[in-house]
């Protein structure tokens, strides 16, 4: 006996449901090429969390695998950003940032470190990632040993490369900062072009604030004590010649008490 046509149908139409991965995946990414990428990437860590120290609606990480398809733990071709930045996400530790654990969030910023073995994909294959897939808005890369600096901003799905100030600065939309190079190292600058500094280096200069006010003030006292070292001579000059008169008008019999 045939089945009912309605069953038939039913049956065909069933799919079966996409089964993700689990999302608590560990990070795995190549050793970093040198001691100045490490650097660098430990470096942009610090200032960004020190800078947004009162917020809690980011993440900021770097050398750790960004894993974005469902189908796969990750892709033969891509491994995780040197460094990067998720907004409007919540501020904790990770072992990797799962996108379909993450509300399907990716990076707002990525900076990569170029290198002699990476710099073809960073400028190739993962900025065509980033604009495509990821929709990264601010890409940028930094080259640690001849200070390359680039950035880009998409625009209408496309990068479109910024165009840096005289002195050489980007400006991320996203982070709200501009990059740039400082003492061979890249560094964050606020909008009023102060440099973001590292809590140490905040210490740095409020001690070397510090010791300016000490040094004015010792000046200060310097000038106060040789104020009174100047009045104490013109007393003591004052004093002898007050003694001098007095001993002349004696001297001709006339007391000095009745005239002053």
């Amino acid at each position: 006996m045939s089945q009912p046509l309605a069953a038939t149908t039913s049956v065909k139409v069933v799919k079966k449901s996409i089964i993700f991965p689990p999302g608590d995946i560990y990070s795995d990414e190549p050793p970093l090429e040198s001691d100045l990428h490490r650097e660098q990437i430990d470096l942009l860590i610090r200032l960004i969390k020190w800078w947004w120290r009162d917020r809690q609606d980011f993440y900021a990480s770097g050398n750790l695998t960004i894993y974005f398809s469902p189908n796969q733990k990750k892709s033969e071709e891509f491994r995780g950003p040197d460094f990067f930045v998720v907004l409007d996400t919540e501020k904790k530790d990770r072992k990797s940032w799962v996108v379909w654990q993450e509300d399907g969030k990716y990076p707002n910023v990525i900076i990569e470190l170029l290198s002699n073995s990476t710099a073809s994909v960073d400028k190739g294959l993962k900025k065509q990632i980033y604009q495509n897939t990821f929709r990264t808005p601010d890409y940028f890369w930094f080259d640690p040993n001849n200070l390359e600096l680039q950035g880009f901003h998409i625009v209408d799905g496309q990068y479109q490369e910024l165009v840096p100030t005289e002195s050489g600065w980007l400006w991320s939309q996203q982070l709200g900062l501009y990059l740039a190079v400082y003492l061979g190292k890249l560094r964050f600058f606020a909008p009023d072009k102060q440099l973001v500094m590292l809590p140490e280096e905040e210490s740095n200069q409020q001690l070397q604030q510090t010791n300016q006010q000490l040094q004015q003030t010792n000046q200060q006292l310097q000038q106060t004590n040789q104020q009174l070292q100047q009045t104490n001579q013109e007393l003591e000059q004052e004093r002898k010649r007050s003694a001098i008169l007095t001993e002349r008008l004696r001297a001709v019999g006339i007391d000095p008490e009745q005239i002053f």
